[in-house]
């Protein structure tokens, strides 16, 4: 049997009265069915049950796919935007970087960026002055990042240019369906992030015919020690991968940079929000280490980063009895099953003690970096980085916000609107 499809006129009129996405999505959700909508001719099917998000995400990742990515233009062939091979080739690169005991090559950078925002704040704390918890943090997570994609750490005047990234994500479409367009101001912004990366990229290079001459040409045919920074290793793949040019080198470290920072930044934005109203689990949390993991387990159940993943349907499926025509759209919406009362006894009300669960979660009920071949790469590498900081300033500060909470912006990614300025002060 098809879908239930909501009514054209209410679709019609979300789309007239310019709306958000996820306004849509709750008008066409219906637990225990599968519901959806179409817009230009398009249908559109909302996947939110857990059994259905591992269906199409876990088991069935070869047959719904991505039909165009919303940040091509941004990551341009990068792991998240490729497929087929390309993806496969790519991702079995990265990978070894970002799991297992590749993820202890990045400590001391994690280490050494999170001592930055203790140092500030500390500064911040003796002068009692405020400061904005969501540029401070998404400093570190841009620094952490570009330490590990360089090996050096972050200057302001890099940070500017790589912190663009979050105005050229915020005018990228929600959705698959959404406008294709970008403004102008858009493509200045690209720009000049390729000109920061691209003059890495020619630094790297440098140096390495540097190291080359320091230490005598290498033999033809030798091979070169592994370099210590994803951009070495990237170079390294170039010389053997004719498929590793300049542009693909760019486009991974881009989707590195935007995926290492973003995600990481605004869910250790929404954290602080969420402690600020809790203090009595701020208190918990400060020096236990398995609090704060509970914490932003609990805070990337409530605002998933990644809210919306859109999938596509080449040919005819059925899932779960529901016949899913060749042509349609796929949205699992993360957001929305992180809501599932049957799952989530009362699902709005922020309780780290939901973690670690009592009892193994059904397939697909919790899945904040997404699950199946096309899951985060880097969610191992975010955890630690956010773990890392978020329990360091716990330790030492507490923390009370001083300004209004944006509220929820459901664009690319989940962010709270505006600035987080609070106060910290240290613990005695």
């Amino acid at each position: 049997m098809p879908p239930d499809f909501l009514d054209d006129d209410a679709v019609a009129a979300w789309t007239a009265s310019g709306a958000p996405l996820v306004d849509l999505l709750r008008q066409a959700h219906a637990p225990g069915r599968l519901t959806g909508f179409r817009r230009g001719g398009r249908a559109a099917v909302l996947v939110t049950e857990p059994r259905h998000v591992h269906q199409v995400l876990g088991v069935g990742g070869d047959r719904y796919v991505k039909r165009s990515h919303r940040a091509r233009p941004l990551l341009g062939d990068g792991v998240i935007t490729a497929t087929g091979e390309a993806w496969r080739s790519q991702r079995k690169l990265l990978q070894a970087m970002f799991t297992g005991r590749g993820i202890q090559h990045w400590e001391h950078h994690i280490a050494g960026a999170a001592a930055c925002v203790v140092d500030r704040w500390a500064e911040r704390a003796r002068r009692g002055a405020p400061t904005d918890v969501a540029e401070d943090v998404q400093f570190f997570t841009v620094d952490t990042i570009w330490r590990a994609l360089t090996d050096r750490p972050l200057d302001r005047e890099t940070y500017v240019d790589l912190a663009a990234v979050q105005d050229i994500v915020a005018a990228l479409p929600a959705d698959v369906g959404g406008a294709s367009a970008l403004p102008p101001e858009v493509g200045s912004a690209i720009a000049a992030l390729d000109e920061r990366v691209l003059r890495a990229l020619a630094d790297a290079r440098v140096r390495r015919r540097r190291d080359d001459a320091g230490s005598g040409s290498r033999e033809p045919g030798a091979v070169r020690a592994a370099g210590s920074s994803v951009l070495d290793r990237l170079l390294d793949a170039a010389e053997t991968d004719p498929a590793y040019t300049d542009r693909l080198v760019r486009d991974e470290l881009v989707t590195l940079l935007v995926a290492g920072y973003e995600s990481s930044a605004r869910t250790l934005t929404w954290a602080f929000v969420l402690l600020a109203a809790h203090p009595a689990v701020m208190e918990r949390a400060a020096g236990d280490a398995s609090a704060v993991e509970a914490v932003l387990s609990e805070t990337l159940r409530l605002y998933p980063t990644g809210w919306l993943l859109p999938r596509h349907s080449p040919a005819d499926e059925t899932l779960d009895g529901w016949a899913i025509p060749a042509g349609t759209d796929l949205l699992v919406c993360p957001y929305l099953t992180h809501r599932d009362p049957e799952v989530w006894p009362d699902p709005e009300t922020f309780d780290p003690g939901r973690f670690p669960a009592r009892s193994p979660l059904p397939p697909g009920a919790y899945l904040p970096f997404g699950i199946g071949p096309r899951a985060c790469l880097g969610t191992r590498f975010a955890m630690r980085e956010m773990e890392v900081l978020l329990g360091a300033l716990l330790a030492r500060f507490t923390v009370e916000t001083t300004g209004p909470v944006g509220e929820p912006v459901f664009g690319i990614n989940l962010r709270p609107a505006g600035p987080l300025h609070a106060r910290v002060r240290e613990r005695t």
